[in-house]
């Protein structure tokens, strides 16, 4: 239970109980009990008083019927808050012969001023004014002046619905704050829902680019194995090294990501390894090279652990792309990767192979990853070409932000 139910008791029944155009009527919470049997005691009190004061200038049958009729407009206060409207004509027409009923009227003047608007608040007020300035002259006190009566009642019908009339607006204002609360809450929800689907493709690239180059390494090997079978036991022998590492690093990077996507945020800092950055290009390209691809890595970079990590990580990606489909769409071809850039300039990536010397076999959901990097290289403020090149192969150019 939060401090807000543990408090329900204090508010308003309207504020305490459930909204809604469809809901049922709140209940009344100790609150409005404790007001509604404040104002019932207070317009005794008053209907009291004036009964004690008209009973020195009246018959005792008048006193009578004036206390009856005080008594019952007290106890229609228990209606104030289901017919406000009703039961202020009522009072007001009643105040007219019985004095004793003027305490009832300020209250129901009040819950009026409180649950209505102003154009019906102040054709009310009105009515109770014009009733009360009546009422002087139907059942007059001789021991007050009659301006000073009618001034008087005048005054404190103004007091009282200026007073509900503060109240509503003070509720008003509390119920469009609580308003701001809820589409505030509503919209951090909506925020959080897309932010974990953003989060959710950008794992899903992040896998692509991963998972494609792993696995295009054990596609070339296995496929070696298979159409040289009478291969030397060193090249066969590599070529399962090849395949073991490239599917135990694969099996290492679904796990982590598949780790991500469970229980986003809480994997540990220990269990997590380093994200790659343009420090670990040359990493990539040797592997390549193990793997028996010919890569020549062309780059002006000094220092490479200067780039920003989220445009290294992006060069990285970019790079481990232009492999991949190079071993792909055209294996036995040398790849250059041409890395320029320094910082205010921007950084530069171009990756370019020849075309292949025979032909190669189509493979199913070629492109996806070009168009994964180019989206990775307009979020980075970047942007990336690719193509056939003039003589024949494949062409790759980015540019990414290097800020100074």
């Amino acid at each position: 239970m939060n401090r807000t139910d543990r408090q329900r008791w204090l508010l308003p029944s309207h504020l305490a109980g459930p909204g809604g155009s469809g809901a049922a009527r709140p209940r009344r919470t100790v609150r409005d009990w404790v007001v509604d049997t404040s104002l019932f005691l207070l317009a005794a009190f008053v209907g009291l008083i004036a009964a004690d004061t008209s009973a020195e200038y009246t018959s005792e049958a008048v006193t009578l019927v004036d206390q009856l009729l005080g008594a019952a407009a007290c106890c229609a206060l228990w209606l104030r808050r289901r017919r406000p409207t009703g039961l202020a004509i009522a009072l007001s027409l009643l105040n007219v012969v019985a004095p004793v009923a003027a305490g009832a009227l300020l209250a129901s003047l009040f819950s009026v001023a409180v649950r209505r608007p102003f154009r019906e608040v102040a054709w009310i007020g009105a009515l109770a004014v014009a009733a009360s300035t009546v009422q002087v002259f139907v059942r007059p006190d001789p021991t007050t002046n009659t301006g000073l009566s009618i001034g008087l009642g005048f005054i404190l019908i103004l007091l009282v619905t200026a007073w509900g009339m503060l109240v509503r607006s003070r509720r008003q204002l509390v119920e469009a704050l609580r308003e701001r609360a809820r589409r505030a809450e509503a919209e951090a929800e909506l925020r959080a829902a897309q932010a974990q689907r953003l989060a959710r493709e950008a794992i899903a690239r992040e896998m692509h680019d991963v998972l494609a180059h792993r696995l295009t390494l054990l596609s070339v090997h296995a496929g070696a194995l298979e159409f040289r079978p009478d291969a030397p036991p060193e090249q066969v022998a590599r070529a399962a090294g090849v395949i073991r590492d490239s599917a135990h690093e694969a099996l290492q990077d679904l796990r982590e990501i598949i780790g991500v996507l469970r229980a986003p945020g809480e994997n540990g800092d220990g269990g997590d390894r380093p994200q790659p950055t343009l420090a670990t290009l040359g990493a990539l390209i040797d592997e390549s090279r193990e793997a028996g691809a010919e890569v020549v890595l062309d780059t002006t970079v000094d220092d490479p652990s200067a780039v920003p990590a989220a445009t290294g990580r992006t060069v990285y990606r970019i790079a481990q792309e232009g492999l991949t489909n190079a071993r792909k769409h055209a294996p036995g071809t040398t790849v250059t990767v041409t890395v320029r850039g320094r910082p205010g300039e921007g950084l530069t990536v171009d990756i370019h192979n020849p075309a292949p010397a025979g032909a190669v076999p189509h493979v199913p959901g070629s492109g996806q990853g070009l168009i994964g990097l180019t989206e990775r290289a307009v979020l980075a403020g970047g942007r990336m070409e690719h193509g056939p090149a003039p003589d024949g192969g494949f062409a790759l150019h980015a540019w990414l932000p290097w800020p100074p």
